[in-house]
């Protein structure tokens, strides 16, 4: 068993490591404080192909394998919460069903504008009654002609009203139940939708995310993705993928908390001793390095399944997502504990980590629902 990466990938981390440290960070207090959205930097991540990561050249992507992309989310997390997943929702939710289930004809156009980085992408399944019950939708796709037409509502979508393109999941029959379900992809200038207010969230401040309205969207055949039926599989094959992106992101958050501490812990004094001197204090480090460790083997196994395994990676996805979020959880908490009373200041970054980490267990599927795929899997119910 090798767990050293290889030329290309520790390439891959320095440079993000770099460029997250010389473009994203000297602008990440100021986002924080005015919400403002990151495009100059974004700009730059598309034009270095880390909005295409995995997605081949021949259709405008950098080529790379998913561990590769898994350790460059990581380094941007570390530095900026916000921007990873800007970049994990264009890589994962976006580019990667185009490329599993397009025609050909959208890989060389619409996938092509998003993997290079002309346009950022979203992904719309979770609708105001539907979060984890991504079954229970209620958007419509009724045949006009031949196309469609689109009248629905969805929420919580990241990169709302900044992405070009939205991988939107209607209803085309709703008495099929999951088999009655189609993806679609929709413009962001099509006649009939509208992007509602940015949701004032509790961290990533630098990211947006927004409710989709669609009223009478008319759609030619040739934006249907995939087959008509097929958009449920779809939805949960993304799932799989796009967990593992969330993961990664808990693991720099988490990495970013931990140094922080270990920093902290070198130069404040308590009772006459350095912090890391406190046996208190010593372990709760030693507990946050093997969280990280831990979270960031199950995140990098779960990548390599992805691309090498030959199947499905339902499980090793629900078992790095769960794992890494709730450690990158009790890590950044740890962090704020041993930073004391400035942890609950604003003028130093442990409290926007403790902020930022917590979504980590709630979107993309949450801690309950990445239990129930890891429980289907090893006990065989359904």
């Amino acid at each position: 068993m090798n767990f050293n990466l290889t030329e290309d990938q520790e390439a891959v981390r320095q440079n993000a490591r770099d460029f997250a440290e010389r473009e994203i960070a000297p602008g990440v207090a100021e986002r924080e404080r005015t919400h403002a959205f990151p495009s100059e930097v974004v700009a730059k991540m598309g034009e270095l192909g880390f909005l295409g990561m995995f997605v081949p050249a021949e259709y405008g992507g950098a080529g790379f394998d998913a561990v590769s992309y898994i350790l460059a989310v990581e380094e941007v997390a570390r530095v900026d919460a916000s921007l990873a997943v800007i970049m994990s929702v264009t890589n994962s939710v976006a580019c990667y069903p185009i490329w599993k289930f397009g025609s050909e004809e959208q890989k060389r156009t619409i996938l092509a504008e998003l993997a290079s980085g002309r346009a950022l992408g979203a992904y719309a399944l979770t609708e105001p009654q539907s979060g984890s019950d991504a079954a229970n939708q209620k958007t419509r796709a009724e045949a006009s002609g031949d196309g469609y037409v689109l009248n629905g509502a969805k929420s919580w979508i990241t990169n709302a009203g900044v992405a070009r393109w939205y991988v939107v999941m209607a209803m085309t029959d709703p008495t099929a139940g999951t088999r009655g379900i189609t993806a679609f992809l929709v413009r962001d200038d099509d006649p009939g939708f509208q992007v509602g207010r940015n949701e004032e969230k509790m961290g990533l401040h630098g990211s947006r995310t927004a409710s989709l309205f669609l009223e009478n969207v008319r759609l030619p055949a040739s934006r249907r993705l995939g087959a008509e039926g097929e958009g449920f599989r779809i939805a949960m094959t993304t799932l799989d993928h796009s967990r593992i992106g969330i993961a990664a992101q808990s693991v720099g958050i988490a990495r970013a908390a931990y140094e922080a501490s270990v920093a902290h812990a070198r130069v404040r004094e308590t009772f006459g001793k350095k912090l890391f001197e406190h046996q208190a204090i010593a372990f709760q480090i030693a507990d946050m390095k093997v969280q990280i460790d831990a979270a960031a083997l199950l995140t990098h196994r779960a990548a390599w399944l992805s691309e090498k395994g030959g199947g499905r990676f339902s499980k090793e996805a629900s078992m790095a997502k769960v794992f890494a979020s709730e450690a990158c959880n009790a890590v950044c908490a740890r962090a704020c504990q041993i930073f004391g009373g400035y942890g609950f200041s604003r003028e130093y970054p442990v409290e926007r980590y403790y902020r930022d980490a917590r979504v980590t267990t709630i979107y993309e599927g949450t801690s309950e629902i990445q239990r129930m795929v890891i429980s289907k899997n090893v006990l065989g119910h359904r």
